[in-house]
C-alpha cells in the first residue's frame, strides 16, 4: 500500500549549485565568468524542472513489494526479496532504502537498481539475526530518478511487517539432509563400532542353527523339552532430554550469538536426530526455576512443541539452581534417560559447587555435561609475551584453559560424561556423543 510520494532533491543538484557559486566568486576577478555563471544557473533550473516533469509524469509508475519468509533462522543468513515493477516508458534509476528491523543496526542501508522500460525486476539481500524474537520492518522506500539525476520521486510500500526469529531451523534441515544421505561422518560425525548388547526382550522362540547359544532360555527349554532361546530386538524409544542452563553464565557472546543460542540451536538438531533414530526427544530449561519443559515423546508434532518452547527460552541473568533441577528431574523423569546438560563452568570451584547434584542425577540417568572452551583465551595463550603485563595475562589464560581440562577429568572420575567444545562445533560434538552412546549401548 502506498502512502505518499514526495520528491527528493539529489546531491547532484547541490553540487552543481555549489560549482556555480564558486564561479560567481571567481567572476569578481575574471568578469567573463559572471555571464557563464548566469547561463549555468538558467540551464540548471531548466534541467531541474524538466527532470521534475519526467519523474513525476503519471501516477503509480513504480510498484514495489517486499517478500519476507514466514520466519527467520537465528544465526543464519535469511534472504529478503524485493519485487519492483516500472511503468515508466524509459530507463529509470532506483535507490532502495528498506527500513530493516532495529536489531540489525543498519544505519546506511541502500540498494541500487537500474530498471528498463515497463519491466519487472527482482533484487534480494540477506539478513543474519543473532537473537530470537520479533523483528519489525518499517517502510520500503524507493527513490526513482531519470538520467538527469537532479530530483527523485519517493514511493513507499509495505509498512509495519513482522517476522519472528526462531532457533536455527536451517541448521536442522542441513543435518536432516546429511542424515538421510548417510554423510554425517563427512562433517565429523563418527561411525562407532557396536560394543556389547543394546537389546530388549521380544519373545521366546524355538532354537534354530545359528542362534546365539548365550540366549538359550533354560527354564523354557526344561518345560518344553526342546531348546528355546530368547529373541531380542534393538532397544528403541529411549528418552533423550536436552537441558539448557539459561543462567548468566550462558549469556557469554561468541561471533554475535550467545552460548545460550548455540545450545538452543544444538538442542533443535539433536532432538530431530533422536526422533529419527526412534528415540523420544524432550527438553527443559532452568535457572532459578525449571521452565519450558517438553516431556520426551515420539510423536509427529513433537518437533513443533520443541521449536515453540525453544523460541521462548530467555536468560534471566540469575545464578542457576542445580538443586531445583535435580528435584525436578527426580520428580518428573522417572525412566532412565540420556540427559544432555548444556551449561558452562569456568573454574573447578564452580563445578564443585554443583557436583553433588550432578552425581545425584547420574545415579538414575546417563548425564552428559556439555560446556564450552573460552576461545578468546587462545590468542592470549598463543601470543608471545613481550611485557610483564602480557606475561601475567598469558599465565592467567593458561590457568583458565588448564582448569577446563581439569573439569573434564573431575567429571570422568565420578562416571559423568562430558563434552568440552567450542561454540561453532557444539552441534557436531553433541551428535557424535549421542551416536557413540547409542552404539556402545550405554543407556
Amino acid at each position: 500500500m502506498k502512502f505518499f510520494t514526495p520528491f527528493y532533491i539529489q546531491p547532484r543538484f547541490f553540487y552543481s549549485g555549489l560549482f556555480i557559486i564558486i564561479l560567481f566568486a571567481f567572476s569578481y576577478f575574471v568578469p567573463v565568468l559572471f555571464g557563464v555563471a548566469q547561463l549555468l544557473i538558467l540551464v540548471l533550473l531548466l534541467l531541474f524542472f524538466l527532470d521534475m516533469l519526467i519523474v513525476f509524469m503519471g501516477k503509480d509508475k513504480i510498484v514495489g513489494q517486499r517478500l519476507l519468509p514466514d520466519k527467520f533462522s537465528n544465526g543464519d543468513k535469511n534472504e529478503v526479496e524485493i519485487n519492483i515493477i516500472s511503468a515508466y516508458p524509459f530507463a529509470i534509476y532506483l535507490t532502495i532504502i528498506d527500513e530493516v528491523p532495529i536489531q540489525f543496526q543498519e544505519r546506511n542501508f541502500k540498494l541500487h537498481l537500474n530498471i528498463t522500460p515497463k519491466k519487472e525486476e527482482h533484487i534480494a539481500y540477506t539478513l543474519k539475526p543473532t537473537e530470537r524474537g520479533e523483528y519489525h520492518f518499517g517502510n520500503l522506500n524507493i527513490y526513482a530518478s531519470s538520467k538527469i539525476g537532479l530530483v527523485a520521486k519517493r514511493f513507499r510500500f509495505d509498512a509495519d511487517a513482522m517476522v519472528p526469529t526462531y532457533p536455527s531451523f536451517k541448521q536442522l534441515r542441513k543435518f536432516e539432509l546429511l542424515n538421510i544421505n548417510h554423510n554425517l561422518q563427512d562433517y565429523g560425525v563418527k561411525k562407532i563400532r557396536r560394543i556389547g548388547h543394546t537389546m530388549e526382550f521380544e519373545q521366546i522362540k524355538d532354537y534354530v542353527i545359528g542362534d546365539d547359544l548365550r540366549t538359550i532360555n533354560w527354564k523354557a527349554t526344561a518345560k518344553k523339552n526342546s531348546l528355546m532361546v530368547n529373541q531380542f530386538q534393538d532397544e528403541k524409544s529411549q528418552p533423550i532430554y536436552s537441558i539448557i542452563d539459561k543462567g548468566r553464565v550462558m549469556k557469554m557472546p561468541f561471533e554475535g550469538l550467545s552460548l545460550l543460542d548455540y545450545a538452543i540451536n544444538a538442542t533443535l538438531v539433536i532432538s530431530s536426530i533422536a526422533l529419527k533414530k526412534h528415540d523420544k526427544a524432550g527438553m527443559l530449561s532452568f535457572s532459578k526455576k525449571v521452565e519450558n519443559m517438553v516431556v520426551a515423546q515420539r510423536r509427529s508434532s513433537q518437533m513443533r512443541f520443541i521449536l515453540e518452547s525453544l523460541y521462548n527460552v530467555k536468560t534471566d541473568y540469575f545464578e542457576s539452581d542445580f538443586s531445583r533441577l535435580y528435584a525436578n528431574i527426580k520428580r518428573h523423569i522417572t525412566q532412565r534417560s540420556l540427559i544432555l546438560l548444556y551449561t558452562n563452568f569456568e573454574t573447578l570451584d564452580s563445578l564443585n559447587r554443583q557436583l553433588p547434584y550432578l552425581k545425584a542425577i547420574a545415579k538414575n540417568h546417563l548425564i552428559v555435561v556439555i560446556f564450552f572452551k573460552n576461545t578468546e583465551l587462545n590468542s592470549i595463550v598463543n601470543e608471545k609475551a613481550a611485557t610483564i603485563q602480557q606475561v601475567y595475562d598469558k599465565v592467567i589464560a593458561e590457568k583458565f584453559a588448564f582448569e577446563k581440562r581439569l573439569i573434564v577429568q573431575e567429571l570422568k572420575k565420578y562416571g559423568i560424561y562430558s563434552i568440552l567444545t567450542t561454540p561453532e562445533n557444539l552441534t557436531i560434538d553433541t551428535i557424535n556423543k549421542y551416536l557413540e552412546i547409542k552404539s556402545r549401548g550405554l543407556l
